[in-house]
């Protein structure tokens, strides 16, 4: 600390040496004879608005003390002519604008496409979730399912099970038969006996081995109604179970769900019909894709995020319910930032279940509802008919809230002001307003026009202070 102290002090004296000798020679051009010397001398204190520093240009003081911050010495900045340029501008040679690379484009309306990084995990389609139960009440006797994580085909044989009344309800088929062999007007009998067993979760083909045997049976095996992979087992060996007792559940993989998560400021940016494409890092080098089939309407208080369901197509049973997912969404906006949803356009959707999409009016093939034109549904965004207003990134200066950019007025004179920006497209910014088509912004050099800004103790990037009036 010392040191720095005696360094300032060095600094200091070095300062005043300077101070004076340009006192004495500034005295030297105004002694008697030298009139035009002796005027300049008298008019500096007229010419001064105020004093400065010129490492904190943010410090104004009336009188030529020391910088409170850094205890320089405060140089004058000349009062402004009526003819002068307005805080906001600044004025640059050409040769200045050579030394300080200065480059300008000219703002443009264009499409804009941005990029959203999302991530999520894959998950089980519910809609392929199956239980299965018991049709009758009994004793479990056997079990061929005996842990979960199994993999099943169709038909499959899941569980024995002993029923006295499955045995009742055979016996009383048998009979029927029988009887209507000797009176086939008794076919009647005959068939309501049949769809009994068929009640009871007897299958066609063992009601005809039952049928051919002639002799009722007290156990019955249940097989699994679809192929896919156990992921529940409330069956126990020995256990009894009534009618509608869950036995397992089992799940088809062709199909998988991707749950993503994005945040509540770029949902907007989500349509239905979207198609995201998406890796995971259990299987690198592979791309896997899926169309967005829902979207949450209700946003997530602790994550402040919105849940994007993928339907994607798994016939290859590479993807495994849990993996963590990674993806990508490109999007097409308007200059509000939502999405210009094409994928649906001329489509006919299920209102209550979205992954429902036909080419023709007509009814959802899962619930029976009629379907609805996806424009009604809102699936369709076409924008307001324009491309968006787009300025380069690197021509923006963003400090908290304000984004600031410099345009140039003539040849040699340049203006700071205060835009809105919509969201990022890329390596552009969608403009809200503060800028119009047509007007030259500048894109390398900013940085360095906002510094002369601040040394001239104009309105600037780094000067809260001084607030650039808005256009």
């Amino acid at each position: 600390m010392n040191n720095i102290l005696e360094k300032l002090k060095e600094i200091h004296s070095i300062a005043w040496v300077i101070v004076a000798v340009a006192f004495f020679i500034g005295l030297w051009i105004g002694l008697p004879g030298d009139s035009e010397g002796s005027n300049k001398h008298n008019n500096v204190t007229e010419e001064v608005e105020a004093w400065t520093c010129s490492m904190h240009p943010s410090v104004h003081l009336p009188e030529p003390v020391q910088c409170p911050i850094c205890f320089m010495d405060l140089i004058p900045v000349a009062k402004k002519s009526s003819s002068s340029i307005n805080r906001n501008e600044l004025s640059l040679s050409k040769e200045a604008q050579a030394l300080a690379g200065v480059e300008t484009i000219a703002v443009q309306h264009g499409e804009a496409f941005a990029e959203i990084q999302i991530s999520g995990k894959v998950d089980y389609d519910e809609t392929s979730i199956k239980s299965i139960t018991a049709w009758v009440p009994g004793r479990i006797e056997r079990l061929f399912v005996d842990f979960t994580g199994i993999s099943v085909q169709k038909g499959d044989h899941l569980v024995e099970l002993y029923s006295p009344e499955l045995y009742s309800a055979q016996e009383e088929f048998l009979q029927s038969v029988k009887m209507m062999g000797t009176d086939p007007s008794l076919s009647l009998i005959s068939t309501s006996a049949r769809q009994k067993l068929q009640l009871l979760g007897l299958t066609n083909v063992q009601i005809a081995e039952i049928e051919k045997r002639r002799t009722p049976s007290d156990r019955v095996t249940i097989y699994s109604p679809i192929s896919g992979v156990v992921i529940a087992k409330s069956a126990v060996e020995g256990n009894y179970v009534k009618i509608g007792s869950k036995l397992f559940d089992v799940v088809g993989l062709e199909k998988v769900w991707v749950k993503l998560d994005v945040y509540e400021t770029e949902v907007a940016m989500i349509q239905y019909g979207q198609n995201v494409t998406f890796t995971t890092a259990a299987l690198p080098g592979h791309e896997f894709s899926g169309t967005v089939a829902f979207i949450d309407p209700i946003v997530d208080e602790k994550t402040r995020t919105v849940q994007v369901r993928l339907n994607v197509d798994n016939s290859a049973g590479m993807l495994k319910p849990g993996m963590f997912t990674s993806g990508t969404v490109n999007a097409k906006i308007d200059a509000h930032g939502q999405a210009l949803g094409q994928a649906l356009a001329g489509k006919w959707v299920c209102p209550m279940h979205p992954e429902e999409v036909q080419d023709h009016q007509g009814m959802c093939s899962i619930c029976g509802m009629k379907l609805e034109s996806a424009e009604s549904l809102g699936f369709v965004h076409h924008g307001d008919g324009g491309d968006p207003l787009l300025v380069p990134v690197n021509a923006v200066l963003k400090t908290g809230k304000r984004a600031i950019v410099y345009i140039q007025k003539s040849d040699e004179t340049f203006e700071g002001r205060e835009i809105v920006l919509g969201h990022r497209a890329g390596e552009y910014y969608v403009v809200r307003s503060g800028l119009h088509e047509g007007e030259r912004v500048v894109v390398k050099g900013n940085f360095k026009i906002d510094s002369a800004m601040q040394i001239a103790a104009k309105s600037s990037m780094m000067n809260p202070n001084a607030k650039i009036d808005k256009n």
